[in-house]
C-alpha cells in the first residue's frame, strides 16, 4: 500500500512539474520562407530581451501547418498576413478594403478560434505575378489581364502552396480566364533561377521579396484586384495573452515599424547578401532601439 501511495505522489509531482513547464514556455512560430524567419526572430528576440518568460522558436512551417499549430497550442504566437487569414483560413473571396479584411480577420479569429490578431507591422506583402523584362517587352505585359491573353503560351512556376490555396492560382485563373501551357511547383529561390534560365516565364512572388531586385523582374499589376491585402500582424492565443499580459504590450512595439521598402531590404540582405536571419532581425531591432 505504501509503495502505491509513493508512486501516486511521485506521479502527481511529475505531472505538476510537466504542466508548470508547459505554462512557463512560450513558443514563437514562423513559416518556411525568408521574411517569416526574419519576423519570427524579431518576435523571439523581443520577448527574450524584455521578459523572463522561457521562449522557444520553431519555424519552417507552411501556412496551414503553422495555423494548425497555433490552434492546437503547439505554438503560442507568430506573424501572419491579413489576406492569408481572410482568403485561405476563412475562405472569403470578395474584394474588400485593407481595413475591412483586417476587421473581418480579427473578429473571426477571436470568435472561431480564440486567437487575437494584433496591430499590423505596417507593410503589405501581397502576392504578385512577375516576368522577366524581355518577356514583358516582347508581349507588352503590364497587367494580369495582359498576361491572360498569352498565358497559354507560357509556363508558370509557383510555390506548391499558392498553386493549391483558395486565394491562389486556381481562383486567380478563373478571375482572369488564364490557362498556362504548364504549371510547375517550385519552391524557394529555385523559382528565380528557373526564371533566369527561361525554364519558366511567369512566377509568383511576394511584393516585399528581395529577389525581385536581384533578378530585376517586372511585377505585373493585379488590375482586377484579385489578391486581397496581406498586411503582416502578430497572432497570439488568447490563453497565452491572458497568462502573459506583458506580451501584447511588447508586441505593440512592432506596430507600423516596417513599410514595404524596409521589409524588401531586410529580405534582400538575407536572400542575396547571405546575412543570417537572426542577425538581420537583431540588427534591425537594435537600430530601432527595441533591444
Amino acid at each position: 500500500m505504501k509503495r502505491i501511495m509513493v508512486l501516486a505522489v511521485l506521479s502527481a509531482a511529475f505531472l505538476s512539474v510537466a504542466c508548470t513547464g508547459a505554462k512557463t514556455t512560450v513558443v514563437v512560430g514562423a513559416k518556411d520562407f525568408t521574411e517569416q524567419d526574419i519576423l519570427g526572430n524579431m518576435v523571439y528576440l523581443l520577448v527574450k530581451a524584455h521578459t523572463d518568460i522561457k521562449v522557444e522558436y520553431k519555424h519552417e512551417m507552411s501556412s496551414n501547418v503553422v495555423f494548425a499549430a497555433i490552434k492546437s497550442g503547439d505554438i503560442d504566437l507568430y506573424v501572419d498576413y491579413t489576406g492569408t487569414v481572410y482568403g485561405n483560413y476563412l475562405g472569403y473571396s470578395e474584394i474588400r478594403s485593407a481595413e475591412e479584411v483586417y476587421d473581418i480577420a480579427v473578429k473571426a479569429l477571436k470568435e472561431q478560434y480564440d486567437l487575437l490578431m494584433l496591430e499590423p507591422l505596417g507593410f503589405n506583402n501581397t502576392y504578385t505575378l512577375s516576368v522577366r523584362k524581355d518577356t514583358a517587352e516582347q508581349h507588352g505585359l503590364k497587367t494580369y489581364s495582359d498576361l491572360a491573353k498569352i498565358s497559354q503560351n507560357l509556363i508558370l512556376g509557383a510555390t506548391f502552396e499558392v498553386l493549391n490555396r483558395n486565394d491562389g492560382i486556381p481562383n486567380l485563373k478563373k478571375a482572369y480566364a488564364m490557362s498556362f501551357k504548364e504549371e510547375k511547383a517550385i519552391d524557394g529561390t529555385l523559382r528565380y533561377t528557373a526564371m533566369a534560365k527561361d525554364e519558366i516565364q511567369v512566377t509568383d512572388a511576394f511584393s516585399t521579396d528581395g529577389l525581385l531586385l536581384e533578378y530585376d523582374l517586372v511585377v505585373l499589376e493585379d488590375d482586377r484586384q484579385f489578391f486581397p491585402p496581406y498586411y503582416a500582424a502578430p497572432i497570439i492565443r488568447a490563453q497565452t495573452a491572458a497568462r502573459y499580459p506583458e506580451l501584447q504590450t511588447l508586441l505593440l512595439k512592432l506596430s507600423h515599424i516596417l513599410d514595404d521598402e524596409a521589409m524588401r531590404e531586410l529580405n534582400y540582405r538575407v536572400d542575396v547578401l547571405k546575412e543570417n536571419p537572426t542577425e538581420t532581425a537583431q540588427n534591425f531591432l537594435k537600430a530601432r532601439g527595441l533591444i
